[in-house]
């Protein structure tokens, strides 16, 4: 019933995460109540996502040159290395103010349910930083839930494989069972970071 460029709109909205066919429409027809001008600058905010973001080559962090400004700070400590799931997790660790060493972004955690095992993940490239650089701390931060704990546990048994002298911690139990460090406020992810223990 709706015109074909309406409907393959809201079929795209769908395909985000958190929206359903109905918020897919609210937003559709949102969309068409705006000037050209603001749909033109929306459209081009989409594309100019694919065109001018890369991956960072150090940590994998998004990023707008080759390494990111987190990797390219000096003033931060390059021998503490948190290992994260997604590039929201630093931005959510970055608010917190409560670490000031660098990142290592897995792009997921091992989830065999879900078809993704650790060739799947950044795991390689964390072991190739590990023999390269001089790193006393690695801290595991992925999400303490079931997958999060078994990456966290695989990755442990995969560091020591390579350098049993390298510290390895988690993150407190700050954070809810379930939950995801990018929805955390800022006091329980600086606490988490203060209370880490040797994993």
């Amino acid at each position: 019933m709706l015109p074909e460029s309406v409907q393959n709109l809201i079929d795209e909205f769908s395909r985000l995460p958190g929206i359903g066919p109905k918020t897919a429409a609210r937003l559709v027809f949102y969309l068409l109540t705006k000037p050209e001008n603001d749909l033109n600058l929306l459209g081009q905010a989409v594309l100019n996502l694919a065109n001018n973001l890369v991956l960072c080559q150090s940590c994998f962090n998004i990023a707008d040159s080759e390494i990111c400004s987190i990797c390219e700070n000096e003033k931060r400590n390059h021998s503490l290395v948190m290992v994260v799931e997604e590039p929201l997790d630093v931005i959510a660790l970055e608010k917190s103010f409560g670490f000031d060493g660098i990142y290592h972004v897995l792009g997921g955690v091992i989830s065999p349910i879900n078809g993704v095992g650790p060739e799947n993940l950044r795991i390689d490239q964390l072991i190739k930083r590990i023999k390269k650089k001089d790193i006393s701390e690695i801290i595991l931060a992925t999400n303490p839930n079931l997958e999060g704990e078994a990456t966290a546990a695989y990755l442990k048994n995969k560091i020591k494989d390579v350098n049993d002298s390298i510290t390895i911690t988690r993150i407190a139990r700050g954070l809810p069972i379930g939950g995801d460090l990018e929805y955390a406020d800022k006091v329980t992810l600086k606490r988490s970071l203060e209370g880490r223990r040797e994993y």
